[in-house]
């Protein structure tokens, strides 16, 4: 029989018994994970698949079919002797030779002696010898006539074992075994049959932690055939391997100018970088580097793209131009997907191109991406960016080219991360440029390499012609650092320094109004700036009924509402629906899948907001997105109302307009006064215009002495809060509000509230 010796690395279980320095076999219990113990599992489960058994639970106990056969075969005599157990082994298994017969009826004797000095019946050990014997017959027969030869046979017991599986498996390990249990709860159930470890050792390396969930020898087979699998998706792979940062002196720029014939030798490998370069070192030579860059690129003859800000989402144009079907699995995608990639100029590239793409779809699908469909829309993407760029990149490509990608800005997007991931394994320098520290890149890859400055520049788009380059002064600088240190979380604004708002509708008292009306945004409950974005409170309130039935104190708590930029409009509807509107005719033309066609939108000769500065038409037309989406107006999506929000917010007065391009998030909002006296119902355009300017950020009051709803026909739901004041009055003439005197005495906020006042 064999000796039991103890490994000193993993990879020792796969050196044959005469390379093994002690010469003997392993039996190891695993109770813990690591990325290695993974490796050595999926390798050994290989290998036990070939020439072992493995066994994925318990062995099952001999059934009556068992019985009868052996019983028919061998008779059911027993002897406690190494000749009667010897002599059973040649006719019950004679696939084995006398070498493996004598080790194994030694191993089964030694056995069974052991049992015998515990206290067990004769009958006890007959019931143990059969139920060896059927093992040996249904389980191991495979493997019997292995044992002891240089190619060791495996066996892979997965779970808790019993204390007569522990037995035959210790059995067929001193005859010549290896054997690896695996245990996913832990060492407690093997040391209750088997309290010193006498038959079996524990592995214990560095970093080892408790089993991952769900990880078991299933998952190890189907991760196996998934790799099989995968291997047919590559068709014939590439001589030529991406060599990507090993060369890299970590110089960010300088690595990327560096002569490609300088990078490397090896003939199989091309050299290329993977590089993002967090903020800046000099911000006074930055953009200057850039342009440097960009010309020493062009000098040495290499093709160069450069992308500002975004990754342009592909066009249907581009997406038709992709071949695609149905999938049921996703190697079947990828396979189909991948015939996609052509390069008739050099095959070399294209089997390139197709291993990358096969690699990174893969990765994505692992990563947790296991939809088809949207894997599917993911892979797409990609190919379409990759037909757009190809020309740019590798026309008339040949070894050892290598071209340049710079993306100035970071990635903002999943897609954007996975096109750069798959042009780093091309010959491609792939470049991130985030000088505005304020703007995170969100790619993250094993084979990025990331350079760090602690300055910040905010940059918008690469320099290009040097009539384009700008330098800016020390003094500019300057100015900027002590703009930081001013505005930054200090609750000071420079003059429209938010470009974006999210408008929140406060809550109040009717009393609160005139507190709150003429106060700055930023004095207001709930305001607050988050990742350059405000949160702008604003009052969206009905007023029904005239307190106390006094008339003149109710005009003139209008009149002391009208503050600077304030819209008062005293009759309904405001806008009539036979108006011209100039944006009726087109507005189908603006509105398409869900989504604004925004391009569309500026391009028309209709539109006109172009002059508004380009944050605040961006603004616009979030809100008015915003609407369409939340179906705050009845009829959107269901008859076309949508289109008429679009051609009513798209076609505002022009005090309106000028409003809302000196409206600054953190200062005084604009405000809307609506008074409606009469049993007149406000008009849809009327409803658009208010929700629309809610949006925007303007405060809005509408003040219905009757207390009739004569506002809230068109609101899909109640966006406002309503006040009632007093008793309900009719057939009100809105007098001349400006030539109101305004009460000479003015109310602190408590005599307001408490009523104390006049």
């Amino acid at each position: 029989m064999l000796k039991r010796t103890k490994i000193r690395k993993l990879s020792d279980y796969f050196v044959e018994l005469n390379g093994r320095q002690d010469k003997g076999i392993y039996f190891y219990r695993v109770n813990g994970y690591s990325q290695e113990i993974e490796e050595f599992i999926r390798k050994y489960y290989d290998l036990a698949r070939k020439s072992g058994v493995i066994i994925e639970g318990k062995i099952p106990n001999p059934d009556e079919k068992n019985l009868s056969y052996y019983g028919e075969i061998m008779g059911m005599d027993f002897q406690m002797s190494l000749g009667f157990i010897e002599a059973s082994l040649r006719k019950w298994l004679p696939r084995m030779n006398e070498y493996q017969r004598k080790n194994v009826a030694t191993a089964i004797y030694d056995c069974l002696d052991s049992l015998r000095k515990a206290g067990k019946t004769e009958n006890m050990l007959k019931n143990a010898y059969i139920k060896f014997m059927c093992w040996l017959y249904y389980k191991f027969e495979r493997i019997v006539n292995q044992l002891g030869a240089n190619n060791i046979p495996k066996i892979l017991y997965e779970g808790d074992i019993s204390n007569y599986e522990l037995m035959l498996i210790s059995i067929l390990s001193n005859a010549g075994c290896d054997v690896i249990l695996l245990q996913y709860h832990g060492d407690d159930g093997y040391l209750k049959v088997d309290p010193s470890s006498a038959l079996s050792d524990n592995l214990q390396m560095v970093g080892m932690r408790a089993f991952p969930p769900g990880f078991c020898l299933k998952k190890v087979r189907e991760d196996l055939q998934n790799e099989l699998n995968n291997q047919r998706l590559y068709g014939t792979k590439p001589e030529l391997l991406n060599c990507t940062n090993a060369w890299i002196r970590g110089e960010g720029l300088d690595d990327v100018r560096e002569s490609i014939l300088a990078r490397g030798s090896d003939p199989k490998l091309f050299y290329n970088c993977f590089i993002r370069i967090n903020g800046v070192e000099d911000r006074l030579t930055y953009t200057n580097e850039l342009y440097q860059l960009q010309l020493a690129l062009k000098n040495a003859k290499r093709k160069v793209v450069i992308v500002n800000q975004e990754i342009g989402r592909p066009t249907p144009e581009e997406i038709a131009g992709i071949r695609r079907n149905q999938y049921s699995r996703q190697d079947q995608m990828i396979l189909d997907l991948s015939a996609n990639i052509q390069y008739a100029p050099n095959l070399e590239l294209q089997r390139i191109m197709v291993k990358s793409f096969v690699d990174v779809i893969l990765l994505e699908a692992k990563a947790g991406d296991s939809n088809l469909n949207k894997l599917t829309n993911k892979a797409v993407y990609l190919l379409c960016w990759l037909k757009r760029y190809m020309p740019l990149l590798f026309s008339n490509w040949a070894p050892p080219e290598i071209a340049c990608f710079i993306y100035l800005g970071g990635c903002k997007n999943e897609n954007e991360n996975m096109f750069l991931r798959f042009l780093a394994r091309l010959p491609v320098d792939v470049l991130i440029l985030c000088p505005n520290l304020n703007q995170k890149c969100m790619l993250t890859d094993n084979l990025l390499y990331d350079v760090n400055y602690t300055e910040s520049l905010v940059l918008d788009k690469f320099p290009g012609e040097s009539s384009q380059v700008t330098l800016a002064t020390a003094a500019y600088h300057a100015e900027r650092e002590l703009d930081t240190l001013m505005y930054e979380d200090s609750g000071l604004y420079r003059d429209q320094q938010y470009g974006k708002a999210n408008i929140i509708s406060l809550q109040t008292m009717y009393e609160e109004i005139k507190i709150l009306w003429d106060q700055e945004l930023k004095y207001r409950p709930g305001f607050s700036t988050v990742d350059g974005v405000v949160n702008v409170p604003v009052i969206f309130s009905k007023v029904s009924g005239v307190k106390h039935g006094q008339l003149s104190q109710y005009w003139t708590s209008i009149r002391e509402l009208l503050v600077e930029d304030t819209i008062l409009i005293q009759k309904a509807p405001y806008i009539e629906p036979t108006a011209a509107n100039p944006v009726k005719s087109c507005a189908t033309e603006f509105y398409k899948n869900g989504r604004l066609l925004r391009a569309k939108i500026k391009e028309h000769p209709c539109y006109k907001y172009g002059i508004l500065r380009e944050d605040m038409q961006e603004f616009m037309l979030d809100k008015l997105q915003a609407i369409i989406e939340q179906r705050l107006i009845k009829g959107i999506g269901q008859n076309g109302t949508e289109y008429t929000v679009i051609a009513t917010a798209l076609n505002l007065p022009k005090d309106i307009v000028r409003m809302i391009q000196k409206f600054d998030f953190t200062k005084k909002n604009p405000k809307l006064i609506y008074i409606n006296t009469t049993e007149t119902v406000i008009s849809l355009e009327d409803s658009i215009l208010v929700a629309f300017l809610n949006q925007i950020g303007f405060d809005i009051v509408f003040f219905v002495p009757t207390g009739y709803q004569s506002i809230e026909k068109y609101f899909n739901k109640k966006i406002m809060e309503e006040h009632q004041i007093g008793e309900y009055i009719y057939d009100l003439q809105v007098p001349d509000l400006h030539s109101l005197p305004l009460r000479s005495t003015r109310q602190s906020w408590r005599d307001i509230i408490f009523k104390r006042g006049n």
